[in-house]
């Protein structure tokens, strides 16, 4: 028996990579839809073997679906991940909408497992940022062992983790380095991003710290 599967941003280089795994690990699926937003409508994307044809996610029912998985912002996440759990169908997140609340689990699976029961209060699951996840998976056998008080992270993450736009702004500023007239100014960040590194990740905190430093 297999599932029916919602991929929300089935269009976003996330929901794209969604689709990659569930088919190479052959999931067992009976039936998926990519969902993405309006202006992405019949966009076509690959399943395996199969293509697809994006739906839209705002006219989209959820109800018969049994998993979607969001790989959308959190303002898209906030309005449609509550209506696709009251339809009944259970939503895995990977926004940083839900991972404060504490009636959502926040899991990862070689650490938390039994968390997840707690799953059916709102019907949603939460992922924590990618930097969280090999970091409590690579800390979690040493902390069984030895229980660890304190751990100190430096993290250099990739432009990929700022969506499409961040790396064409990486493309687009390193192809800018060595043809003349094709510079190009920041936008996504805040700096330079082509041959450099910002210490800078999300929105900077009350306390100077940023929101990436919380996540994690």
């Amino acid at each position: 028996m297999g599932y029916k599967v919602v991929v929300v941003g089935a269009t976003g280089n996330v929901g794209r990579e969604m689709l990659n795994i569930l088919a190479e690990r052959q999931f067992p699926v009976d039936e998926i839809a990519a969902l993405a937003s309006r202006k992405s409508l019949g966009t076509e994307v690959s399943f395996g073997d199969k293509t697809l044809k994006t739906q839209d996610l705002a006219a989209f029912d959820f109800a018969g679906w049994d998993i979607a998985l969001f790989a959308v912002g959190s303002e898209a996440t906030k309005e449609y991940a509550p209506k696709a759990a009251k339809a009944g169908c259970t939503v895995i997140d990977n926004s940083s909408l839900y991972r404060y609340d504490p009636d959502i689990p926040l899991i990862v699976p070689e650490v938390n497992p039994q968390a997840i029961h707690g799953y059916a209060k709102k019907n949603i699951i939460a992922n924590p940022n990618c930097s969280t996840a090999q970091m409590v998976v690579a800390l979690k056998p040493l902390h069984d062992r030895a229980r660890i008080k304190r751990v100190v992270v430096s993290t250099y993450q990739s432009v990929s983790g700022a969506g499409k736009e961040g790396m064409d702004e990486l493309w687009d500023q390193t192809k800018g380095m060595y043809v003349p007239g094709q510079e190009r100014e920041p936008s996504k960040f805040t700096k330079q991003i082509a041959f450099n590194v910002i210490p800078h990740i999300d929105v900077f905190m009350d306390d100077g710290s940023t929101k990436e430093e919380w996540k994690m």
